[in-house]
């Protein structure tokens, strides 16, 4: 049965969340108003940003039905919307009664039952509410477009020999782009529009966190700090979202307490997937992290030797004192003491002199 739907865009936030699926501000403002308007969203932005998550998370979020439409090159309508199972047909005509009609048949063959449903005629006739992804539609040509539209403008399918197939309820529609060649016009009309580019570093932290909670806190935010890094070079295919979940995962899984130069060499197929980009990383990203490390144990060093330099005064301090202050030892007692008696000695021989004058 259907979740209710959100009536704002803080619950349509918050359910997706918990379909495990965190939306910046701009996605859950277009998923709130694709349910509430009954409009087709076009998502688009470079891959692994999370566009086709996105259609699975409402689906999850609202419990519907997902059907989904997988795009190539030369998809046509008999696998995107509908074609005749010919194969029936045929055992229908050859097992015909011969006092039938040809009209009689051909009405028979070309019914509900000869008709193989593909996934947009699934979800325009489904009864219950579905959510449909249209995955990747850059990948088709404009001809495969313009099928689209009666769709998406009307959420209704024309097929010559039944007629028009309109939808019992208004299915979410999800279409996803990377940007790979520019869409039609008149697509983009029947659309909203929702820009989906790479995370920000502390929208990313907190993705990674919700599905490794178990990395610690300051490994799981030098993952997004390096995955930024690795981002921003020139690379074939930079790492996508769900190549970050991967890699905390599987530092999750080895024990790796941080993320050095070792560390990265030995896990950095899990983020890149090209041989030239290995080469690149490893040699740009390592080398930086190469010399963090040596910062960080430099800056270790020198924090233990003047943490040693401090010891080393305050115990000189402490002796010093110890000798300056004559109630802190026994001999210094009984030095003094014997100053003073050196001291009357001293007087009398100083009157010694005296005395004899004076007789």
């Amino acid at each position: 049965m259907p979740a209710p739907t959100p009536m704002s865009i803080a619950e349509m936030d918050s359910a997706l969340r918990r379909a495990s699926y965190l939306p910046s501000e701009q996605a859950a403002l277009v998923s709130h108003l694709a349910v509430r308007l009954g409009k087709p969203v076009l998502v688009e932005g470079p891959a692994g940003v999370g566009k086709t998550e996105l259609a699975k998370a409402l689906a999850r979020a609202l419990s519907r039905r997902l059907v989904r439409l997988q795009c190539y090159e030369g998809l046509d309508e008999a696998k995107a919307l509908y074609e005749w199972n010919y194969r029936k047909q045929l055992l229908r005509i050859q097992a015909r009664d011969e006092q039938a009609g040809w009209q009689e048949v051909e009405e028979d063959i070309f019914s509900a039952p000869f008709l193989l449903s593909r996934p947009l005629l699934a979800a325009i006739s489904s009864q219950e509410p579905v959510v449909l992804l249209i995955d990747e539609i850059d990948k088709t040509d404009q001809e495969f477009e313009a099928m689209l539209l009666e769709v998406l403008s009307d959420f209704q399918i024309s097929i010559p020999e039944l007629g028009v197939i309109r939808a019992s309820s208004t299915p979410i529609v999800i279409l996803t782009s990377n940007n790979s060649r520019e869409l039609t016009e008149a697509l983009k009309r029947r659309c909203l529009y929702l820009w989906l580019d790479y995370p920000q570093l502390e929208h990313e932290l907190q993705i990674v966190q919700m599905h490794a909670p178990e990395l610690r806190q300051t490994v799981a935010r030098r993952l997004v700090e390096v995955i930024a890094m690795v981002r921003e070079l020139d690379l074939k295919k930079p790492p996508s979202i769900a190549e970050s979940i991967d890699w905390a995962r599987a530092l999750l899984l080895l024990g790796a307490a941080e993320i050095d130069e070792a560390t990265l060499r030995q896990t950095m197929a899990v983020i890149v997937k090209h041989r030239t980009d290995l080469a690149i990383v490893a040699e740009r990203v390592g080398l930086e992290l190469a010399a963090k490390q040596d910062t960080v144990e430099q800056d270790a060093a020198d924090q233990g030797a003047a943490g040693q330099d401090a010891a080393d005064q305050g115990a000189a301090g402490q002796g010093a004192a110890e000798q300056d202050d004559p109630q802190q030892q026994g001999p210094g007692r009984q030095v003094g003491g014997n100053q003073g008696t050196g001291a009357q000695v001293a007087g009398n021989r100083a009157s010694a002199p005296g005395d004899v004058r004076a007789r």
